[in-house]
């Protein structure tokens, strides 16, 4: 079969599942998920390797809607209401998942560049599934806001400490020397050009949507713009997810025509987003789940405990509204896009080590896990904040 064929049965699939999923009062995403695996490596293969790497620009793109509707939601007014505890519950859950797995996987297998390893994935949350099961309820409030900027700010917090996890680890693996520039100078040198470049395409998109005079015109400049930054990130070595939320940080509060900008968006990106739901999930393999073992039970476990714990420590010392120290850290368990991308980076940064082959297993494993659990805990968490508008 085709790609387009593929595809097609994917979109259908998928959507197909989430309705079934509703049914249940699951969120969607979760049916998009087993959609995925009923067609990808653990059900018919329908999606296999090859697919999946044909339609990869897909994913690509669709992060960079994600982080830009991510950014979107950052007016300046809510900054400044929320700022303080977004960024330090971002910083307490990130580093909370990262202490508690890399402590509990260095007392299991006594390895210390295994253990840093893991321990610096186990601090990514993947904004994918949050915003959809946001969006999903129509959420708004304090939890709500908050959630959205945490998974934002933890894309920049975890790309600094898997940089320096990993060139610590190389050293004990490669003996190789720490450097400076290798552990601090280079993670944070993407990090400012990601948010510089996503700033000056916000300009530009800012610019082509006041030039636009109808809809017909203004989708195509909206879609373009994001394409082009998903190159620009590519091309340059930058965080797509950094630069796509950056530029929805500016078009949010520079644009005056912004709600027309993001509404049309919003009609245009479901069909993409669910693609990237299914194409995910057809990535793992329920094979993986028996290979884990003690290590990867622990390090699920771990970064849950750590994730919900260093969340709730974080909005208790930033004096968070109560809704929020409750209830925070179950909107962060959600792992795939980035488990996969991070699985893929571990492999091709320690090719012939066993940290590849065991950081690839566990987090595919796991990821099956935590992409059932996540939007189902997102969505408990809302609601019991009461800050659903269905």
């Amino acid at each position: 079969m085709n790609p387009f064929i593929n595809l097609g049965l994917a979109l259908i699939v998928g959507v197909v599942c989430g309705k079934i999923m509703n049914k249940f009062k699951v969120p969607a995403v979760a049916g998009y998920i087993i959609g995925g695996l009923l067609l990808g490596a653990s059900g018919l293969r329908i999606l296999n390797g090859d697919t999946i790497n044909q339609l990869a620009f897909l994913s690509d793109f669709a992060l960079c809607v994600i982080a830009f509707n991510i950014g979107s939601e950052l007016e300046l007014s809510v900054i400044k209401q929320l700022g303080k505890s977004i960024f330090i519950i971002a910083f307490f859950e990130a580093f909370g998942a990262f202490i508690l797995v890399t402590s509990i996987s260095y007392f299991l297998t006594k390895d210390f560049a295994i253990s840093l390893i893991l321990g610096s994935v186990s601090a990514a949350t993947a904004p994918a599934a949050t915003v959809m099961v946001l969006r999903e309820l129509n959420a708004k409030g304090p939890l709500t806001s908050t959630l959205l900027g945490v998974v934002a700010v933890d894309d920049a917090i975890c790309l600094v400490i898997y940089a320096m996890a990993a060139s610590v680890a190389k050293v004990f693996v490669n003996h190789e020397d720490i450097t400076l520039q290798k552990v601090l100078i280079l993670p944070i040198q993407e990090i400012v050009f990601s948010v510089l470049a996503g700033a000056l395409l916000g300009i530009l998109m800012t610019a082509l949507i006041q030039y636009s005079k109808r809809d017909s015109e203004l989708l195509p400049f909206v879609i373009g713009t994001l394409l082009l930054l998903d190159g620009v990130a590519t091309l340059f070595g930058l965080s797509p997810l950094l630069t796509a939320m950056s530029m929805g940080v500016i078009v949010a509060n520079v644009s005056p025509q912004k709600i027309k900008a993001f509404t049309i968006l919003e009609h245009f990106s479901p069909p993409v987003v669910a693609a990237f739901f299914v194409l995910a999930g057809a990535r793992l393999n329920f094979a993986y789940i028996p290979q884990i073992g003690l290590l990867g039970v622990a390090y699920l476990l771990f970064r849950i405990l750590g994730k919900i714990a260093g969340a709730s420590l974080g909005a208790t010392i930033s004096k968070a509204p109560a809704n929020v120290k409750k209830y925070i850290g179950f909107g962060l368990l959600s792992q795939v896009g980035v488990a996969v991308g991070l699985a893929i980076t571990v492999s091709r940064e320690f090719p012939g080590t066993d940290i590849g082959s065991i950081v690839v297993t566990i987090l595919l494993a796991t990821t099956i896990i935590t992409e059932i659990v996540g939007p189902i805990a997102t969505k408990y968490a809302i609601t019991r904040a009461e800050e659903t508008r269905l």
